[in-house]
């Protein structure tokens, strides 16, 4: 099977998590999502032969940012023209959360799952509810997360794994975009981790996009979670690329 490329990764991932608005400047992309979660509240650049003034249209997008309230984020991957890291470094736009994405093909059977799973639609409250639970959300956010589900264009289900006791205690989200699955919001409660859900979570997951037809799986994840990269290579993944953002030196006062 021919292994992804970082554009059909890379796509497959816009789809999957859709901002609230967004602005093109030739293959130049800006994302708004009212601040919740960098890749939905940043540039970056989806070819790498698209890097004509760069420093225009660099701060053209950076104050379209500004106006929206959002500190001005640029997402460097494989695909970053090397005229926008030119003028990165000569602005002192600074790196921040090194990630990594990582892929692999979906296997032949199912992946063991020791919990009871359930999945759910996207927009249903009692997923939402649920992971917005685990992962500390306020009011504020809870509203973005929903308003962003609503705008998923792919297949998609939330899933569910539950303690025997019938508590929620761990979350994902899992879509399906170009025979990709791609995997977002992954979380275990505090109290629960260290005892198979985070596993068991992301098993039933991969086993709803295999039965979407899924040919592949990508997610991404933080370069220094040790926890979530043992876990995503137990279960098949593999490094494709790395990834990094970059913000402007004025960001504390964006």
């Amino acid at each position: 099977m021919v292994p992804l490329s970082v554009s059909q990764i890379e796509g497959a991932t816009l789809t999957a998590w859709p901002a609230l608005r967004q602005a093109h400047d030739g293959l130049w992309l800006w994302r708004y999502a009212r601040g919740y979660t960098k890749r939905a509240n940043s540039i970056q650049c989806l070819d790498f032969g698209d890097g004509a003034y760069a420093e225009l249209r660099l701060m053209r997008l950076a104050e379209l940012s500004r106006r929206h309230a959002i500190s001005p984020v640029f997402r460097v991957t494989p695909l970053t023209a090397p005229e926008i890291l030119e003028v990165l470094d000569g602005l002192l736009w600074e790196e921040f959360e090194p990630s990594l994405v990582m892929a692999m093909e979906m296997p032949d059977e199912d992946f063991p799952v020791d919990f009871q799973a359930r999945y759910f639609e996207p927009t249903d409250p009692v997923w939402i509810k649920a992971q917005a639970h685990m992962s500390g959300y306020d009011q504020q956010t809870l509203d973005t997360l929903t308003d962003i589900l609503g705008n998923i264009s792919c297949e998609a289900r939330g899933v569910l794994v539950y303690h025997k006791a019938g508590l929620p205690v761990a979350a994902a989200l899992a879509s399906v975009s170009s025979g990709i699955g791609i995997y977002l919001n992954v979380v275990t409660h505090p109290s629960a981790r260290g005892m198979g859900y985070g596993r068991a979570v992301m098993g039933a997951a991969l086993n709803w996009v295999r039965s979407m037809g899924a040919t592949h799986s990508a997610i991404q994840v933080l370069a220094e979670n040790s926890t979530a990269l043992n876990l995503y290579t137990s279960l098949g993944f593999g490094e494709v690329y790395p990834y990094v953002y970059r913000r402007a030196p004025d960001w504390s006062r964006g």
